[in-house]
């Protein structure tokens, strides 16, 4: 599996600890976003990098930290494919990956610890789409995965 994180100054701190964790698990990521303090990017410009890889089918899952998480999440899901979702516990990032195939985690580093931070992505990672869920569920969802893609292929003007 590989990785794409990224943070702007907001997330720094708590893309830090993620890195680590990332790390303790053997984990390959691609880092993009803020390195240090002294040269910080944008989080349009952050989440622009991740959401192209992830749309390109250059990593599998990404982790976008900014402030709040929903700056990044609206940035990262303006590019075909992508499914950034702004999670603030364990049990939400579980389910964006369970019932919507989240394939971004988008976090808010003003709101969420470290500690938290590295069990939410834990269970990001350890989740997959439609997982211990019924047949009749499992249909349902990969029937509502195509609608969202039918959507997102329209034209609305």
């Amino acid at each position: 599996m590989k990785i794409v994180i990224g943070a702007d100054k907001g997330g720094f701190a708590l893309k830090k600890s993620i890195v680590d964790r990332l790390e303790e698990r053997g984990l390959d990521y691609i880092d993009v976003g803020t390195v240090t303090l002294d040269a910080c990017k944008p989080f349009t410009l952050v989440a622009e990098v991740a959401a192209g890889m992830i749309s390109r089918g250059e990593a599998d899952l990404g982790i976008l930290i900014c402030g709040t998480g929903m700056g990044m999440s609206i940035a990262a899901n303006k590019f075909k494919g992508v499914r950034a979702a702004v999670v603030e516990s364990q049990y939400a990032a579980g389910y964006a990956r369970k019932i919507n195939d989240a394939n971004i985690l988008c976090m808010g580093g003003f709101i969420i610890g470290p500690s938290m931070g590295c069990e939410i992505v834990d269970t990001f990672l350890d989740t997959e789409f439609v997982q211990d869920f019924p047949k009749w569920r499992v249909d349902f969802l990969h029937e509502q995965k195509q609608c969202l893609q039918t959507l997102e292929n329209k034209n609305f003007k």
